[in-house]
C-alpha cells in the first residue's frame, strides 16, 4: 500500500487523462464473470434489481449492469424520478418502497441478484430504527421470492464494538441481510471518491476554500479509500459469486492515508500550494460537522454521521475479494488518479450523479397538487407573467441555466442570507448547485431545490428543500403570446390555479436549434403549502419581500431572454 503523502504514483497519467474521461464499462476488464450480449445485442443474462437507483451509487450501477449484459428492474418509490436518466427505456421500473413488504416481495418476483443500496442516514435520529426495519423487510422479501443473492455496500469498520452510530447501522444492515437465508456479499467500503462524491465534495471544498485550517486530532486517523469505479467494479463482479459464498468483504484502494494526507495530496493534484492544517483537541464531533456543513455542500444533517465515523480509523483487514473479482489489469485506481479524473469531470460537467442524487434526508417528497380544489389545506401563490420580447427557445435557455453559478436573476444578498441560514438549521443552502451547468433532468438537485418536472421548452418545476414548515414549489412556464397583453400583470397570495400550456413551442427544447418567433410570455408561480400556525406565520413574514426577489427574478430573466434573442439575431450567419 501506499502511504507516503508525497508520492504520486499515478504522475504519468496525463497523457491518457482525456481517454480517462470516457472510460469504458467496468465489465470490459469482467471477461469470464459477466454474461454479455448476444449477436443482436440482447442481453444474455438474468434479471437483476437495484434499489437505491435515484441515489449516487445505484444511480450509476443501472447502466454498468445493462453493458455487463444484464436485465435491470429499477425499484424505486417515486418512479417518475429516474426519467429523464440516459438509461429510464432500457430497464423495467418498479414502483416500490423498501419498508412494504408486499410491494418489495411484488417486485423482486423473477429477480436472480438484488442490489440493496439504500439507507436512512441523517434523516433523524431514529434512521438506525428506520434501516433496521427497511434491511428486515427486504430480506424477508428476497428469500420469499426466491432470489438467488443479495449484494449490499455497506461501511468498512473497524474491529470494535464502539462504533459511530452510522457504521453501527451499517454493520448491523449487513448482519440482517447475511441471516435473510440468502447468500448474500457484503461489500464493506470505506471513503468513496468519485465526482459528486460526498466524501470527495467534503475534501475538495475543504481544500480549496481553506489554505490554513485548524481540524479535530483525527485527521491523523488512517483511511483507505477507495474510487467510484472501483466500487461499481466489484458490484457487477459480485452478482456472478458461487451460491456457497455468503459473506462480507472489505474492499479500499491501493493507498492507505490520513484525513491529513488525502486534503494535501488533493492540493498537489488540483494545483494549489501545500495547506496549512494545524490539529486541535477542542473540536468535537458537533463543531466538527458545523463547520463541514458551512464551509462545504454537504448540510448539517448529513455531515453529521459522516464526521462522526471519521474517529475510527478505517483500514482494509483483508483481500478476499479478489479471489472472486480479480484486481483490473491494471491495478486499482489510486487516490490521485482517482481525484484528477473527478476533478476533470467536475469541470467539463460529466457528472453523472452526486452525493445529492437522493433527496436530502428529511426533505419534503410531496409532488405539486394538480387539482385546483385541492383539499389539502391553503395553498398561496405568488404569480407573475411577463411579455419578453424573445423566442420561446432564449427564454427556456435562461429559464434551464438557472442556479448554480449563475445564480436566480434577483437580490443575490438575500439568497445567500436565506441560503446560509438554511445550512445553520440543517438544510443544504445554496452550495449544492448543480449537477451540470447546461442541462437539468427530473430529480435534479439545484441549490435548494429538486427538479420535479422538465417539460422542455415548456415547463421547470422546483421542489423546495430548503428547511421550512411547509411544502414549498417554484414553477417557471414559457407559454404563447396570444392574448398576453391581458395575461401580462403581477399576481398576489391567493389559491391555486389552473396551470396552463405552452401550445406552440412544441419544437422547442435542448438540443434543437429552432428558435421560434418573439413575443413570448414568461410566467412564473411561487407556490407554498404551510404547515400549522408556523408555517402561516412563514408565509406572510416573508411575503413582503416577494416583490423584490420574485418581481427582480422575473425581471431580470426576461431581460436575459432578450439579451440572448438580440445576440442570435445579430450573429453573423454560418459561414459568413
Amino acid at each position: 500500500m501506499t502511504t507516503d503523502p508525497d508520492v504520486d504514483p499515478d504522475a504519468d497519467l496525463d497523457a491518457d487523462a482525456d481517454a480517462d474521461l470516457a472510460p469504458e464499462p467496468v465489465a470490459a476488464t469482467l471477461a469470464g464473470l459477466v454474461p454479455g450480449h448476444d449477436a443482436t445485442g440482447h442481453p444474455l443474462g438474468p434479471l437483476v434489481a437495484v434499489t437505491g437507483a435515484t441515489g449516487y451509487v445505484g444511480g450509476r450501477l443501472v447502466p454498468e449492469l445493462l453493458a455487463a449484459g444484464y436485465r435491470v428492474r429499477a425499484l424505486a418509490r417515486h418512479p417518475d424520478r429516474l426519467r429523464g436518466r440516459p438509461w429510464f427505456d432500457d430497464v423495467d421500473v418498479a414502483e416500490a418502497d423498501v419498508g412494504d413488504a408486499a410491494a418489495v416481495r411484488a417486485a423482486l418476483d423473477g429477480v436472480a441478484v438484488a442490489y440493496y443500496l439504500v439507507h436512512a442516514l441523517g434523516s433523524d435520529k431514529e434512521f438506525a430504527a428506520r434501516d433496521r426495519r427497511s434491511a428486515e423487510t427486504f430480506a424477508a422479501a428476497a428469500h420469499d421470492a426466491g432470489v438467488g443473492r443479495i449484494v449490499y455496500l455497506g461501511g468498512l469498520t473497524p474491529d470494535t464494538d464502539d462504533l459511530s452510530p452510522h457504521l453501527a447501522s451499517r454493520r448491523e444492515v449487513g448482519e440482517i441481510l447475511l441471516a435473510s437465508g440468502v447468500p448474500t456479499t457484503v461489500l464493506r467500503a470505506a471513503v468513496i471518491l468519485g465526482s459528486g462524491s460526498a466524501s470527495f465534495e467534503m475534501t475538495r471544498y475543504l481544500t480549496e476554500r481553506l489554505p490554513a485550517m485548524t481540524v479535530p486530532r483525527w485527521v491523523a486517523n488512517r483511511v483507505q479509500p477507495i474510487a467510484i469505479r472501483d466500487v461499481l467494479r466489484y458490484l457487477v463482479g459480485a452478482a456472478a459469486m458461487p451460491p456457497d459464498v455468503s459473506r462480507a468483504f472489505d474492499i479500499g484502494g491501493p493507498d492507505v492515508l490520513t484525513y491529513r494526507d488525502m486534503m494535501q495530496r488533493y492540493a498537489a493534484v488540483a494545483g494549489l500550494r501545500r495547506r496549512v492544517i494545524v490539529g486541535v483537541g477542542v473540536l468535537t464531533p458537533r463543531l466538527s460537522s458545523l463547520w463541514v456543513s458551512l464551509v462545504t455542500p454537504v448540510p448539517g444533517g448529513l455531515a453529521r454521521p459522516l464526521v462522526d465515523s471519521l474517529v475510527h480509523e478505517v483500514v482494509c483487514r483483508e483481500h478476499d475479494i479478489a479471489r472472486y473479482v480479480p484486481d483490473p489489469p491494471g491495478g486499482l485506481v489510486g487516490f490521485d488518479r482517482a481525484v484528477r479524473l473527478a476533478l476533470r469531470r467536475t469541470e467539463q460537467g460529466d457528472v453523472q450523479t452526486r452525493w445529492s442524487s437522493a433527496a436530502t434526508p428529511g426533505a419534503p417528497s410531496d409532488p405539486l397538487p394538480s387539482d385546483p380544489g385541492w383539499a389539502g389545506g391553503s395553498l398561496y401563490v405568488d404569480e407573475r407573467r411577463t411579455v419578453v420580447d424573445a423566442s420561446p427557445a432564449a427564454l427556456w435557455r435562461v429559464l434551464e441555466t438557472l442556479g448554480g453559478e449563475r445564480g436566480w436573476y434577483s437580490w443575490g444578498l438575500a439568497w445567500r442570507v436565506r441560503g446560509l441560514l438554511d445550512r445553520l438549521v440543517g438544510g443544504p443552502g445554496l452550495r449544492r448547485g448543480r449537477r451540470d451547468p447546461g442541462r437539468l433532468r427530473v430529480d435534479d438537485e439545484l441549490d435548494w431545490w429538486r427538479v420535479e418536472a422538465v417539460d422542455p421548452g415548456r415547463l421547470l418545476r422546483l421542489r423546495a428543500e430548503m428547511r421550512v414548515p411547509g411544502l414549498a414549489w417554484l414553477e417557471l412556464r414559457v407559454e404563447p403570446a396570444g392574448g398576453a397583453d391581458e395575461a401580462a400583470e403581477a399576481g398576489g397570495a391567493r389559491g391555486i390555479g389552473e396551470a396552463g400550456g405552452l401550445g406552440g413551442a412544441r419544437d422547442v427544447g435542448p438540443g434543437t436549434d429552432g428558435w421560434l418567433r418573439a413575443p413570448v410570455v414568461f410566467s412564473q408561480r411561487a407556490l407554498f403549502h404551510p404547515r400549522g400556525l408556523a408555517g402561516e406565520l412563514y408565509w406572510w413574514s416573508v411575503a413582503p419581500f416577494h416583490g423584490v426577489v420574485f418581481g427582480g427574478m422575473q425581471r431580470n430573466i426576461a431581460r436575459a431572454a432578450r439579451s440572448a434573442e438580440r445576440a442570435r439575431t445579430d450573429a453573423p450567419p454560418a459561414g459568413g
